[in-house]
């Protein structure tokens, strides 16, 4: 997350936004006796498990931005690196039962964001956004760098001086990837426009900017393309307009979507979406665009930009603080990654 006052993001949520949906939270007892907090309701009930995964006690996480699953199940986690971590490795993989396989990406220390993953051919890539040092990198499995997208100095809306030095701030939060392997960067957390590339990482144009108008974006933090309509859609989490916006793949507005509360990204599974919304709840929607339920929702306590900053004996188990990313994985189970001082990783097993 960016530096930006907490005073600015609590203008961003709105009394209307924080409104919302009560949160369900109920008990279960599992084998060992415990308690764990259940979330939802109907068919989307979900057993919280939070701090999942092992970490080597030489990791310790920064802000936990971007989490995704592979095919054979292992879960990636993006993470800044906290400043009291030995190891500054920024990508911690897991297997599906949370135990530590491997890590790598200390090129990515405190600038680790977006995280997507694609697989092409017979071989599946990660794309990785880095708001520090203000790249793209497409990356294997195991990290090594197929090729690298930076300042988009062919783009008319990015110049450079005469020295060559960039003019306008650009800092790319998360990215889209087309059935035909256009990319879409949104430059979040520099000038809110998002930068259309072709396969091979070759400029094709720029779309968006600052605003509120249809067209126009404040903060698009999270980008996907939605394959569920006749005509792929790209859509955005405009996460300052505490709305998501739908574009065509050629750039041109195409319609607003609500019930969201500061986005963040998506993740679909069987035609529903699930949304990180920063100020303190996970959303699900329905393949109409309807929301189901907000998971885990704390936003009408409007204290999650302070708690954010606290130690895990803070936080309230079955309550978010600042979701920032989410998937699905492979059996419908949600995981949740947060942006909190010391990180935290949460999975949502499905119960019903």
């Amino acid at each position: 997350m960016p530096e930006t006052s907490r005073r600015g993001f609590m203008r961003g949520i709105g009394a209307g936004a924080l409104a919302g949906y009560g949160p369900i939270i109920l008990r279960a007892d599992n084998k060992s006796g415990s308690a764990k907090p259940v979330l939802g309701e109907g068919d989307h009930k979900y057993e919280v498990t939070h701090d999942w995964g092992g970490l080597p006690a030489n990791i310790k996480y920064g802000n936990t931005h971007g989490v995704c699953e592979d095919s054979q199940a292992r879960i990636y986690v993006h993470h800044t690196v906290n400043d009291t971590s030995e190891s500054h490795d920024s990508m911690v993989v897991f297997d599906q039962k949370g135990k530590f396989v491997k890590s790598w990406g200390k090129e990515f220390q405190g600038g680790a964001h977006g995280l997507h993953i694609r697989k092409e051919g017979k071989q599946e890539f990660l794309y990785l956004c880095d708001t520090k040092r203000a790249v793209v990198v497409k990356t294997t499995l195991d990290g090594e760098e197929v090729f690298t997208l930076g300042y988009p100095k062919e783009s008319e809306f990015y110049k450079l001086d005469k020295d060559g030095k960039p003019l306008t701030k650009y800092s790319p939060t998360n990215l889209a990837i087309a059935p035909n392997g256009d990319i879409y960067v949104g430059d979040g957390y520099g000038s809110s426009y998002i930068n259309q590339y072709n396969s091979k990482g070759e400029f094709i144009r720029t779309f968006g900017g600052k605003g509120k108008e249809p067209g126009q974006l404040d903060c698009p933090h999270g980008i996907t393309v939605d394959l569920r309509w006749p005509q792929p859609k790209l859509l955005v989490a405009d996460r300052g307009n505490a709305r998501l916006q739908y574009f065509t793949l050629d750039g041109k507005h195409d319609s607003f979507v609500g019930g969201v509360n500061l986005p963040c990204h998506f993740s679909e599974r069987h035609g529903e979406f699930v949304i990180p919304d920063l100020g303190a709840r996970v959303t699900l929607m329905d393949r109409d665009n309807k929301v189901i339920t907000h998971l885990g929702d704390d936003s009408a306590a409007k204290t999650w930009g302070e708690l954010r900053k606290q130690t895990r004996d803070h936080f309230t188990p079955g309550k978010f603080v600042c979701p920032h990313g989410a998937c699905f994985d492979h059996a419908g189970n949600i995981l949740v990654v947060e942006w909190v001082e010391v990180g935290r990783v949460s999975r949502l097993r499905k119960v019903a």
